[in-house]
């Protein structure tokens, strides 16, 4: 199953998606040195946008690490990392305001974040389980030509799996930051070029997920492609 094309692939994708994150994190230290006109912190941004939005049974916290933000539908948390937290800028404003996005979408039953929510175990078990055939079955399957196309089809299955998950999260965090922004002017949290800027931030944390998924579907049409051209030499 190791095979030189499948590893290009992953280099490329591992190239671009290193470029892009390079890139996102030079714009949020950008724009982290940009103080907020409204003078909030993260954490202010956040609560106040839950709470316009007629959200109180969500808390605001802070964890560890940079660009580690996330909402948690489980516990319903918005974990926002501490240069967000506490930060009084754009780049915190702009991230606390995507993170509280997902927060509305949860509330709203936005169709798109449920669809990803159901699909997050089914998406585990599948990465566990290519990984453990990656490492511990591709030899096999080189000394036993006969089970090639049966690990095509295995891989092919949870690769589109996770390939739906990659597609559907677009769509949920391209919406987040559409709310965020949104509101972030209408509430004139941000005013004049800080609309932009952080308009700027969200635009590069919204292509990691485009990468990820570009590279989840060549990974995918990858496996088809050797598995139809086994199928041909047959």
């Amino acid at each position: 199953m190791f095979d030189p094309i499948l590893l290009v692939i992953s280099l490329i994708f591992m190239g671009i998606g290193m470029l892009v994150s390079s890139r996102l994190k030079s714009k949020f230290s950008h724009y982290s040195q940009e103080r907020l006109s409204s003078g909030l912190s993260g954490k202010e941004v956040a609560q106040k946008m839950l709470r316009d939005n007629g959200i109180y049974d969500v808390n605001v916290v802070s964890v560890e690490g940079q660009l580690t933000d996330h909402y948690n539908p489980v516990n319903k948390t918005v974990n926002l990392s501490t240069d967000v937290f506490h930060g009084q800028h754009v780049a915190a404003a702009a991230v606390a305001a995507h993170e509280c996005g997902h927060a509305v979408q949860h509330a709203t039953a936005y169709q798109w974040l449920t669809m990803r929510s159901k699909m997050v175990p089914a998406v585990q078990i599948s990465s566990s389980i290519m990984n453990f055939l990656t490492i511990g079955l591709a030899l096999i399957a080189f000394m036993m030509p006969a089970l090639t196309n049966t690990m095509l089809i295995i891989f092919i299955i949870l690769q589109g799996i996770i390939t739906l998950f990659s597609i559907v999260t677009l769509p949920v965090e391209v919406d987040a930051s559409q709310r965020a922004l949104a509101w972030l002017n209408s509430a004139n949290i941000t005013r004049g070029e800080e609309d932009e800027h952080a308009k700027d931030a969200l635009k590069w944390a919204a292509y990691t997920y485009f990468v990820s998924a570009l590279a989840s579907i060549a990974t995918l049409a990858y496996y088809i492609w050797r598995f139809l051209g086994n199928n041909r030499e047959e």
